[in-house]
């Protein structure tokens, strides 16, 4: 005899045409809702990680995965001695001094609050993409004694200026004249515009050379160094281990601590959303345990037969179970496949509705991600499919308990 026994009678009923019809309605169903919830979630979730890994990219773009810099906010000593200490290290692939102050900058009558950065721009390209960027000019050409600066896009275009036009950089450093204590100011020269492709920096970060940037701020060196990784999630414990290295107190940051409660942010709404997903699935595989129900009440009569030849309750919970995880592993490999396929297509798909039916769903003009991104993650996947064969298994409990609790004798009484 076919051995296991629950397997074989499952399979058999499975493979059996069925009297009741509504119950292979029902089943076919259950097989199509837990299909469509595995790939909608399979979906939604690269679709969200599409959007992370695109404003990570931005952010990462434009700043360094980790820096190390000065404690009272002065120059760091020796600068050169660190940034080839950091080369050195592991999991290093670049190190790049940088100064970084506030100011306010003014054209005419415009007046913006700013960021400024000041690079060496032949070693800028180790730590950041910025020169990549460049939608005007190039950031070769900020030369030291120069007095150029380089505004992100938002920036220049609140300032009305463009390549070529002069900006008063106003520093928050005070100093004494006849007149009093008057800000520090300096005449700057627009050599580029940049498009980082994130707000925060498009319209809040202007960056300069950096001996002028120290002159400006009389600053006797970098206010620290940057480093790019070739893991950025091991960021922090490489800086912290090269601090420990300079012998010196210095203070360290990574890329997540400069935007945490956005990134937390951006977790928090995609466990929410994997939850409200789950949720929905779950209600999905409802239906599974009424198909199983309605095929308990419409295998009485068999359930009996088999108890009386001494097949044990336990043997019947099998039978049911074996049923309901057919549908439920059917389903979920549909769903396993559509959403896979779907994730992989999502920016072709969506590109062709919108030819199609003459519609935009992202404007280049209003956003700065203009196509739907997806990045699929393989655990996703395996956990979704787990998750789904859980629910399905649970749902098999009740009815299969059911059927084990038929007695024989009620069930063929009127047969």
């Amino acid at each position: 005899m076919f051995r296991p026994l629950e397997l074989f009678i499952g399979l058999r009923y499975t493979r059996a045409k069925r009297r009741n019809h509504f119950i292979s309605f029902i089943s076919l169903a259950s097989i199509l809702g837990i299909a469509v919830g595995v790939l909608v979630l399979i979906t939604v979730l690269s679709v969200m990680n599409g959007f992370t890994k695109e404003l990570r990219d931005s952010i990462l773009g434009m700043v360094s995965h980790a820096t190390i810099s000065s404690l009272d906010n002065g120059g760091v000593a020796n600068w050169q001695n660190t940034v080839s200490t950091a080369e050195a290290a592991p999991h290093v692939l670049g190190a790049a001094p940088y100064v970084e102050r506030e100011a306010m900058l003014q054209h005419g009558d415009r007046v913006s609050g700013v960021v400024i950065r000041g690079v060496m721009p032949e070693q800028e390209s180790k730590v950041s993409e910025i020169g990549k960027k460049m939608v005007a000019g190039k950031i070769d050409d900020l030369k030291a004694g120069g007095w150029g600066i380089v505004l992100g896009r938002e920036l220049a275009m609140s300032l009305s200026v463009e390549v070529g036009d002069s900006v008063i950089v106003v520093a928050p450093e005070f100093r004494a004249t006849p007149l009093g204590a008057i800000p520090r100011t300096r005449r700057f020269n627009v050599v580029g515009i940049f498009e980082a492709g994130f707000q925060e920096y498009d319209s809040g970060l202007a960056v300069m050379q950096m001996d002028d940037a120290e002159r400006l701020y009389q600053l006797d060196g970098p206010t620290g160094v940057r480093l790019k990784l070739d893991d950025m999630f091991v960021a922090w414990d490489v800086a912290q281990d090269l601090t420990d290295k300079l012998g010196h107190l210095y203070r360290v940051q990574d890329w997540r601590q400069g935007h945490a409660n956005f990134f937390r942010a951006i977790a928090m709404e995609k466990m929410v959303m994997s939850i409200i997903l789950s949720l929905i699935m779950a209600v999905a595989v409802f239906n599974l345990v009424s198909a199983l129900v309605m095929l308990v009440n419409d295998k009485q009569a068999d359930i009996a037969i088999l108890r009386t030849l001494g097949i044990s309750p336990a043997s019947i919970m099998g039978v049911f179970m074996v049923q309901g995880m057919l549908v439920g592993v059917f389903g979920i490999l549909l769903g396993v496949l559509g959403g896979v396929a779907l994730s992989l297509n999502l920016a072709a798909l969506a590109k062709w509705v919108e030819n199609l039916f003459g519609v935009e769903f992202l404007s280049a003009d209003i956003y700065y991600i203009s196509e739907v991104p997806s990045d699929l993650h393989w655990n996703d996947v395996g956990w979704i499919a787990l998750v789904a064969l859980v629910f399905c298994l649970l749902a098999t409990l009740y009815p299969a308990w059911r059927a084990a609790r038929t007695h024989p004798a009620e069930a063929l009484r009127y047969e």
